[in-house]
């Protein structure tokens, strides 16, 4: 089951396998349900005899928080160690029983799928980062996925690791989408994960890696985000990044970054 939300004349719609939802469905509502119950419910609502149509927006509500995960692949952590002037940190990190949990955004802040993502103006190193993205429900059940993009500063996190949120909370630093596919966790265990970064018609970066690669398991992921943390509404995910370019590629203004997960693909284009 494969859940897109589009861009209406007097807002957005929800869409079930591309067919309507009724127009007051809010996704909270459906992260409020066990996971065994939720495709039921989503049959016994869903409008079959219309189509979903107008552009996609971000598959999350306004007050949908997302959170993600970091140095939870070994490439990432190498990455960061080297970006740092404290590089054993990261290998603490990586190599330590609890993971690194840092707050990324708000739905009303997250772009959706062709929407564009922004580059700090007082950054000169930044990076897409691909990320599987899980969507969890308010008893922590992991109910499916989208793909994710983590946009970073690598510079300013490199300078000290307390600026961190500076480096990745900022307006257009989190794209979503292009929607959420519903399965079991299990299905989640081996997707490939590319990255494509097209510049003036040309590839200059592109990566792949496999959720196979990830050191801790996404359960154990999810639990740590849930210690001492309710999410009565649900909650999204990003998992860490196994794909990072060279030390000498920035995005920059134009620039068309492609993410696919499984059978998602996410296109956004850099804000010039």
């Amino acid at each position: 089951m494969y859940l897109t939300k589009h861009q209406v004349a007097d807002g957005s719609r929800w869409a079930l396998d591309g067919r309507l939802l009724p127009d007051d469905f809010e996704l909270r509502r459906l992260l409020d349900l066990p996971n065994a119950t939720i495709p039921s419910f989503l049959r016994g609502i869903v409008r079959t005899d219309v189509t979903a149509s107008g552009s996609l927006v971000a598959p999350v509500d306004p007050s949908t928080e997302v959170w993600a995960a970091g140095v939870t692949y070994l490439r990432s952590r190498e990455a960061r160690e080297a970006e740092s002037t404290v590089s054993d940190l990261y290998s603490r990190v990586y190599d330590a029983e609890r993971p690194e949990l840092f707050f990324k955004a708000v739905g009303w802040r997250v772009s959706g799928h062709a929407m564009p993502i922004r580059i700090r103006r007082d950054s000169s190193w930044n990076v897409p980062e691909p990320e599987l993205t899980l969507v969890i429900n308010a008893r922590g059940e992991i109910v499916g996925f989208c793909a994710g993009n983590d946009v970073s500063s690598r510079d300013i996190e490199g300078a000290n690791p307390l600026y961190l949120p500076q480096a990745k909370i900022y307006d257009g630093a989190c794209a979503l989408g292009p929607g959420i596919s519903l399965c079991e966790p299990g299905t989640l265990s081996n997707l490939l994960i590319e990255l494509t970064v097209t510049r003036d018609g040309h590839a200059v970066f592109a990566g792949e890696t496999r959720t196979s690669r990830l050191k801790r398991p996404l359960r154990e992921l999810v639990d740590y985000l849930r210690k001492e943390l309710g999410f009565p509404h649900g909650v999204f995910l990003m998992t860490g990044t196994g794909i990072v370019p060279p030390d000498d590629f920035s995005l920059a203004g134009g620039d068309h970054v492609r993410i696919t997960i499984g059978d998602l693909t996410l296109e956004n284009e850099v804000a010039r």
